[in-house]
This record gives C-alpha cells, sequence and structure tokens, in this order.
C-alpha cells in the first residue's frame, strides 16, 4: 500500500504520458493512490488532469496560489491514504518503471528511505555540473551518504516525514534528515530522461543560493535532535 505524489506547474505535454506510464508500470499492485498537486498552472495542465481522470483513476489537488515543490509535496502527503510515499517529478525525467524496484529494496530490507540516483543524467552540461558540485559539498557537509539528493524519485514513511520541521526546500534534504535522525537509507541507480516538453521551473543560482541556506538549517535541524537526545 502506497501513495504516490506528484507535484507539477506548466507540465502540459508530459501528463498523459507519464500517468500511462506510472499505470503500466504498476500493474502488479492492487493498493495504492496517485495524487497529482497542481501548483497553479498557467497552462493546460488541470484540464489534461480533469480529462485523463475519464480513463484512470487518481487524485486532483489543487494550490490556491503557486506554492513550490516543497509545499506542494507536504500538501499532497498531508492528503494521502497510505504512510509508505513515493515521489517523482512531472516532467517526465523520472522513469515510473524504476518505482517498483525502489518500493521492493524499501518494503524488503526495512529502510525508512530509499531514493533513486541519477547515474547517467540527461540535462545540459550547466545543470550537470553545478548539480556534482552541489551534491559534493552538500554530502560532505551533512555527511548523508547521497550522491544525488536532488533525484526526485524516492520512497519514504509519511509519519516520520511529517515530524520533520518543515521548510521549502525540504524535499532536497530528506536523505539528510533521515539519516541525521538516525532512519536506515538506501540509494539505487535509476534512469533518467531528456525532458520532452517545456522546461525547468528552477533557476541554477536562486537553487544555488537556497541551497546554502537550507544545508545549514538542516545541520542545525539534526544537531538539535542530537542534543535533545542526549
Amino acid at each position: 500500500m502506497f501513495s504516490v505524489v506528484i507535484p507539477i506547474f506548466n507540465e502540459e505535454e508530459n501528463l498523459e504520458s507519464l500517468i500511462k506510464e506510472i499505470y503500466n508500470s504498476l500493474t502488479k499492485y492492487k493498493d495504492f493512490e496517485l495524487i497529482f498537486v497542481n501548483d497553479c498552472s498557467l497552462d493546460n495542465s488541470l484540464k489534461i488532469l480533469e480529462k485523463q481522470k475519464k480513463n484512470f483513476e487518481f487524485k486532483i489537488l489543487n494550490n490556491k496560489t503557486n506554492i513550490g515543490q516543497s509545499f506542494s509535496i507536504l500538501f499532497g502527503i498531508k492528503n494521502s491514504k497510505y504512510n509508505t510515499i513515493v515521489t517523482l517529478d512531472g516532467d517526465g525525467q523520472n522513469n515510473p518503471y524504476d518505482i517498483p524496484k525502489l518500493l521492493r529494496f524499501y518494503n524488503e530490507n526495512n529502510f525508512f528511505l530509499v531514493g533513486g540516483i541519477r547515474l547517467k543524467r540527461k540535462d545540459n552540461a550547466i545543470k550537470i555540473i553545478s548539480s556534482k558540485i552541489a551534491n559534493f559539498i552538500r554530502s560532505k557537509f551533512l555527511q548523508d551518504g547521497c550522491q544525488d539528493t536532488g533525484c526526485s524519485l524516492k520512497v519514504f514513511d509519511k509519519n516520520i516525514f511529517l515530524n520533520f520541521e518543515f521548510f521549502d526546500g525540504i524535499h532536497r534534504f530528506l536523505p539528510a534528515l533521515f539519516r541525521g535522525f538516525g532512519y536506515k537509507t538506501f540509494f539505487l541507480n535509476v534512469d533518467h530522461r531528456k525532458r520532452k516538453f517545456g522546461k525547468s521551473k528552477y533557476g541554477t543560482l536562486l537553487r544555488l543560493i537556497n541551497g546554502v541556506r537550507d544545508m545549514i538549517k538542516v545541520k542545525k535541524i539534526i544537531n538539535n535532535y542530537k542534543n535533545l537526545k542526549s
């Protein structure tokens, strides 16, 4: 039993194929739900979702304002039925056929978070290089054991997630938070595909600035937890 939570913003051209892929990849599972969180898309994303509901069963949650990826994920998780959460991007770059592999490791080995590692990323050179630098610095600073925390494809425990101090950007630091709080994590190589339609919604410079701020915040959250335990 699990809930798949997907935040979307202006992904009208990617949604139809993504929905079909998700359901095709999960044919052996009976008890799961699919939740799309529409972050005030300005295109026809909502119309596409509503049209696809005639053929597939899933929830549509609509944010009242554009609040970003982290808050959208939180909104979806709070409205989910199951304690096992799967997250992935709505742009089609994550391959839904990797979901069963992550779920299997999660369920069979008593992990509390299993994340994907995009071994062969299909992004432009600037994005790949900046991401590698950011991942190296973050991993050294937070000791999270993860070389690609930016991969949205993850499986994790809902109740643990909801007990963390929430902040905008938390979805990129889940490996550090789970490990810092003493929960077992594991990471698997997953497929990564070129974006067919649309463009990335996040600027490299802004992500760098916010990433440094959030790294310090996460370090404080983990240290405060350890101090309370000692």
